[in-house]
């Protein structure tokens, strides 16, 4: 047992005297109080390990009390006893802190995004982040990853289900499993519990989206020209736009002018706006270019075709969407349902290899290197259908309407 020689007065009145900048009352068994000039007051402790002296810092007198000091020291004499070295332990200690902040699952996930997020779409990296943030880590985010189990993930998994989000909880398990992998690979988990839980959840019925048939393609076509009757020219003109691309609703919504070459028809949609990472060039039919004339000059001065009320920010995806419910749409038809249709006319049309089709709508090469040189395939045939299909566009928006009445719109469109 150690001897104490401090009392509680000594340590209240401790200063250092004369011209010494630090006066060292002993207290025994190798704890010492510092006082210093400044008058700062410092619990040392002394110990010798493997024949050398050394010292550890043991806190500040008064907010570490007299009686506070003496109980760190017997702790740390324990440990000398037991042939440690207070130092490395003490440096053991804050390491395991600092790898138990590095370690948990939203630290993980986060590095995981950091290292991929560069490679995705915008919508997609902000997408996969929001999962994470509203579903996951205000659940396990603090959890070290590799102290997650399997019941623990479900269960957090399960709320997203519980809200009848069933296609959204196996997006969730599906980031999560993707985040434990990373984690495996960095040496901070041991398993993959996504993978664990395959079956665990509600089996998702998936849906395609909503598509006209091609016989029902007039009365759309038709619609569409009555749109500025109720809603506004742009979005009219971006409906059209969408019927005669067949692109994907998000690269026309983010369509800039710089990523077209008017004066030779083509329309080259960068790699990073689009789904596979591979530029695409879109030959552009003569519709088509009345279309972006006009909409130049709707833009107000916007680097973006299709500008929101910010003319520095886009239209939002909701934006054609709600303007064919408005035409009587809903759950009939979505933006993307136009690629859908132009599918299944050019196909059935027998006039183009499926091939030059699948091109047309930005299907790549399943070997990436392969479509990332192929980016100008079978340009010539594509130029020659997208002609044919804004052609065919024009003749089926007429079916079933007074000739007088075409007149009267196609007088409309080029005053």
């Amino acid at each position: 047992m150690a001897i104490n020689l401090l009392s509680d007065i000594q340590c209240r009145n401790a200063a250092c005297e004369g011209t010494a900048k630090i006066k060292k009352l002993h207290d025994g068994d190798g704890l010492y109080l510092w006082a210093y000039a400044d008058g700062r007051r410092y619990w040392r402790l002394r110990y010798w390990q493997s024949g050398k002296e050394k010292s550890l810092s043991l806190g500040t007198y008064p907010k570490v009390s007299l009686k506070d000091a003496r109980a760190r020291r017997d702790a740390l004499q324990k440990q000398l006893a037991a042939g440690l070295d207070p130092s490395a332990e003490r440096k053991a200690g804050k390491l395991r802190k600092e790898a138990a902040v590095v370690n948990t699952f939203e630290a993980t996930a986060r590095e995981w995004y950091g290292k991929y997020e560069r490679t995705w779409a915008p919508k997609y990296a902000a997408d996969v982040l929001q999962r994470l943030e509203v579903n996951v880590f205000p659940f396990i985010g603090r959890r070290p990853i590799g102290d997650i189990e399997a019941p623990e993930l479900l269960a957090t998994v399960r709320k997203v289900e519980a809200r009848g989000a069933h296609d959204l909880a196996h997006r969730v398990l599906g980031v999560c499993g993707q985040v434990m992998r990373y984690g495996i690979a960095t040496g901070r988990c041991s398993r993959d519990l996504a993978a664990d839980l395959r079956g665990a959840l509600t089996p998702h019925i998936k849906q395609n989206q909503a598509a006209i048939r091609p016989e029902d393609l007039p009365k759309l076509l038709q619609a569409i020209a009555t749109y500025d009757q109720t809603g506004d020219r742009q979005t009219q003109l971006a409906l059209q736009l969408l019927t005669y691309t067949f692109v994907r609703t998000g690269e026309l919504i983010g369509a800039e002018w710089t990523e077209f070459d008017l004066d030779n028809g083509l329309w080259i949609v960068p790699a990073s706006r689009m789904k596979m990472k591979h530029e695409h060039l879109v030959p552009l039919a003569p519709q088509v270019l009345a279309i972006l004339a006009e909409l130049k000059e709707l833009s107000r001065g916007s680097r973006f075709i299709l500008p929101g009320r910010n003319r520095d920010r886009p239209i939002s995806n909701n934006t054609m969407l709600f303007a064919l419910y408005r035409l009587g749409y809903k759950g009939k038809m979505t933006g993307h349902g136009c690629r859908a249709v132009a599918s299944t006319v050019l196909n059935e049309s027998g006039l183009f290899s499926p091939d030059v089709i699948e091109r047309a709508l930005a299907h790549c090469e399943r070997n990436a290197v392969r479509g990332a040189y192929n980016r100008a395939l079978y340009l010539p045939q594509r130029r020659e259908m997208m002609a044919w299909w804004a052609d065919h566009l024009d003749e089926k928006a007429k079916e079933g309407i007074d000739p007088t009445a075409v007149a009267a719109i196609v007088q409309k469109r080029t005053a």
